[in-house]
């Protein structure tokens, strides 16, 4: 279906709408291949009160890559084997046009890509990302919570933790344990007591002794109860990021604006003084290293022209900070004004707006540089892991332009194997750096396609045909592409895990065999609520259900072998603290040891009402 004259498009974030987005991490549609399926994603619930945008935040931005589109189109069939045109078929990436069908609706990606930050077309796809509060932007617009959010439309190869995770999306992209699959594990510490009472040291700098608010009061029989809690610090009026989240058998270590927090998984109390930067941070780590470290990245300065380039590794269990390095400026348009990181390995992968450097990351020694290659290829982002995946930009402003998907070995940064997108097709997310799963998206089109690589090849193994709206949800991409920034998506060595949308009451999660593309199983959230997936705990998928307004979120597992899929509950949070959860702007989550951990990852600087940063939940 095309667009009707002079109206405006119909796809994601950034676009002119009545509504605030309906952001959030989204599945790719189908752009093509044979059996990739293609959903219409879900529209997002409007978040509560948005924080401002970042200071020197684009005007008017585009949408962000991987947001979900506004009607996106229904799931059609993707690229893979020669099939005959069906009411869902879309154009393949990989094969023979096929004929539109009925159902195909514009993406999330409605709106053309801004030039980069130089004023001339960004090899990497530099963006302007769409902030609460920024022109164009209605109130309360923006990414959607964590886990209400559309799916956007991709064809291709891609994600990486988001989940968001270093190494995969929540399964790959966010709560991802080092280069392995999230994964629960065992505690050293004791469990968490129900006569201990919840303790907020305040602002980060207090010592945990008092509760001046009792989030416990009027907790019902069989409801979790809030072990700690957290208030953000101080924030600029225009508000703040609060990147990451990391937690280890010890600590729950939190980013804000500044500073880390580190506070000790059973009570609360501060297990080491914060940590002050000399300017705000503007990118970590997703995924922590083998050995609890991470890489935090600050500014230089204050000013407009200041750059993302200083990086400083930090031992997540003592606080103790390691090496120290400063990034150095590429060629002519290939800035530092934002950089990604990721961990493979003992390898640091930092990506400028046009290359990247490696870094060992124990050292802080510099290993090897990915630079431009070929027909003008310029890597633009990278996705760590268990595996080191690298996208790249080519040819750009030609009639070859295309993207560029390779596995790199962490060690030489040499090319394992390439992978040449087709053109017209970008790579949003990376679901999964193993597997490779791709979410791709086509903005001329407005079409997604969600692809899985065979292991240790460029070779498409199945692209997702199932006819359903998928709603992940996806953070901003603000000046390049963030592979590992969605969560709601699971992947296992042959299942992708994806939530659906909810237009009327509950959603389902969906279970697609990664070797065709076809569903396996679908079982429905055990509320009205929607239910996204966090993360594989051996053969059970963790998934989290959200708080309603009379009921407080939960955690379920759900097995994925056997006959049954039915949903077991893990942890009921208490109903009274329904709106701290639904509150935040956007959020991270994670279930460890028994214990759910939810926080902010942008605060709103707003000093009427104190914000929380960090709630821990369990028995």
């Amino acid at each position: 279906m095309t667009q009707p004259p002079n109206q405006p498009p119909q796809g994601g974030f950034g676009a002119p709408q009545d509504q605030p987005p309906q952001g959030g991490f989204g599945a790719p549609q189908n752009p093509d291949p044979q059996n990739a399926g293609q959903g219409t994603p879900p529209p997002p619930a409007q978040p509560p009160q948005a924080p401002p945008p970042p200071q020197g935040a684009p005007q008017s931005p585009p949408p962000p890559q991987g947001a979900p589109p506004q009607n996106p189109p229904a799931p059609q069939p993707g690229y893979g084997y020669p099939q005959q045109p069906g009411p869902y078929s879309q154009p393949s990436p990989y094969g023979q046009p096929q004929q539109p069908g009925p159902y195909a609706q514009p993406g999330p990606y409605g709106q053309p890509q801004q030039p980069g930050p130089y004023g001339q077309p960004g090899y990497g796809y530099p963006q302007q990302a769409q902030f609460p509060g920024a022109p164009g932007t209605p109130p309360g617009g923006g990414p959607r919570n964590p886990f209400k959010g559309k799916p956007a439309m991709i064809i291709g190869a891609a994600l990486a933790a988001a989940l968001v995770i270093g190494g995969t999306v929540w399964a790959v992209s966010g709560s991802g344990d080092d280069d392995k699959k999230p994964v629960v594990g065992k505690s050293k510490d004791a469990k968490p007591s129900a006569d201990d009472e919840p303790v907020n040291p305040g602002d980060g700098d207090g010592n945990g002794d008092s509760d001046p608010e009792d989030l416990n009061a009027g907790r019902q029989a069989g409801e979790s109860k809030v072990l700690w809690y957290k208030e953000a610090p101080d924030a600029p009026g225009s508000g703040a990021d609060a990147p990451g989240q990391w937690v280890t058998d010890k600590t729950a270590v939190k980013a804000a604006y500044k500073q880390l927090f580190a506070y000790n998984v059973s009570d609360g109390k501060p297990t080491w003084p914060e940590i002050t930067f000399p300017q705000k941070i503007c990118a970590v780590t997703p995924q922590k290293t083998a050995d609890n470290k991470i890489v935090v990245a600050y500014m230089d300065g204050v000013s407009e022209r200041a750059n993302c380039n200083q990086l400083q590794e930090i031992d997540l269990n003592t606080g103790k900070k390691g090496w120290k390095e400063e990034v150095a400026e590429g060629e002519l348009f290939d800035s530092t004004l934002q950089l990604g990181l990721t961990i493979s390995g003992d390898t640091l992968m930092v990506a400028r707006s046009q290359s990247g450097t490696a870094y060992n990351v124990k050292t802080g020694a510099k290993k090897w540089d990915k630079k431009k290659y070929g027909s003008a290829c310029f890597p633009s982002a990278f996705a760590g892991g268990s595996k080191l995946i690298a996208v790249s930009s080519c040819a750009a402003s030609t009639d070859n332009e295309h993207d560029e998907v390779q596995e790199l070995d962490p060690a030489t940064g040499s090319a394992k194997w390439t992978k040449k997108i087709p053109k017209g097709w970008q790579v949003a997310r990376t679901y999964s750096v193993d597997p490779v799963v791709l979410y791709l998206t086509n903005e001329d089109k407005k079409q997604w396609n969600i692809s899985t690589l065979k292991n240790g090849s460029s070779t498409v193994r199945s692209q997702v045909d199932v006819d359903e709206s998928f709603a992940p949800e996806c953070g901003w991409a603000i000046l390049s592409r963030d592979l590992q920034g969605c969560q709601g998506v699971a992947v296992d060595a042959n299942t992708l895990y994806l939530p659906t949308e909810a237009t009327t009451g509950a959603n389902e999660v969906v279970a697609i065999n990664l070797e065709t593309g076809k569903e396996k199983w679908r079982t429905k959230s055990p509320l009205d609520e929607s239910m996204l997936p966090l993360k594989m705990d051996g053969t059970n998928l963790i998934a989290y259900v959200q708080p309603s307004y009379d009921a407080g979120g939960r955690i379920v597992s759900i097995p994925t072998t056997g006959s049954s899929h039915t949903p077991k509950k893990l942890l009921q949070n208490p109903q009274g603290t329904a709106d701290i959860e639904n509150g935040f702007y956007s959020k991270a989550v994670d279930y460890v040891d028994g214990r759910f951990y939810i926080s902010t990852t942008r605060l709103n600087g707003n000093d009427q009402s104190k914000e929380k940063l960090m709630l821990a939940f369990g028995k």
